[in-house]
């Protein structure tokens, strides 16, 4: 059975490192592949970028508050609304089960109305977090 998804304690460079090496080992005809990380200091540690360098795996970091420029972030809008929101679960494992039910569900699911819908309005959202696109000033509100 394919892993949808690992819950981890932290976030390390070494869980980083062991994700970069699955998603390789999922594509073993070594065509080179582009992973889109954020800034955080557990993605560029210098083991990381070596072995990327050695394995066709080009890391593109997206720039520092700028999360509308990560094409996954309107993932998340979905995942809050359908497997997080109103819930209290009693635990991590808990809901590390609701979140692979709901991530097999969006996987035989892709084209759902409901999912795009959702996904559209988290785009819209991020988007619109700081009123400006990237590379512009900020504009001061006097």
């Amino acid at each position: 059975m394919r892993r949808l998804s690992v819950v981890r304690r932290r976030k390390s460079a070494a869980n980083t490192l062991a994700a970069l090496k699955s998603i390789r080992a999922a594509r073993p005809d070594g065509a080179p592949i582009y992973v889109i990380l954020d800034n955080l200091s557990a993605h560029k540690g210098r083991k990381i970028r070596a072995w990327a360098a050695r394995n066709k795996v080009e890391l593109c970091f997206t720039p520092t508050y700028a999360s509308w420029a990560n094409p996954i972030e309107a993932q998340f809008g979905p995942l809050r609304t359908f497997a997080i929101a109103g819930s209290n679960h009693p635990n991590h494992p808990a809901l590390t089960r609701k979140l692979q039910t709901y991530l097999r569900w969006r996987n035989a699911n892709a084209r759902n109305p409901d999912i795009l819908a959702a996904q559209r309005r988290e785009r819209a959202r991020i988007r619109s977090e700081r009123q400006r696109r990237w590379g512009q000033p900020a504009t001061r509100v006097a």
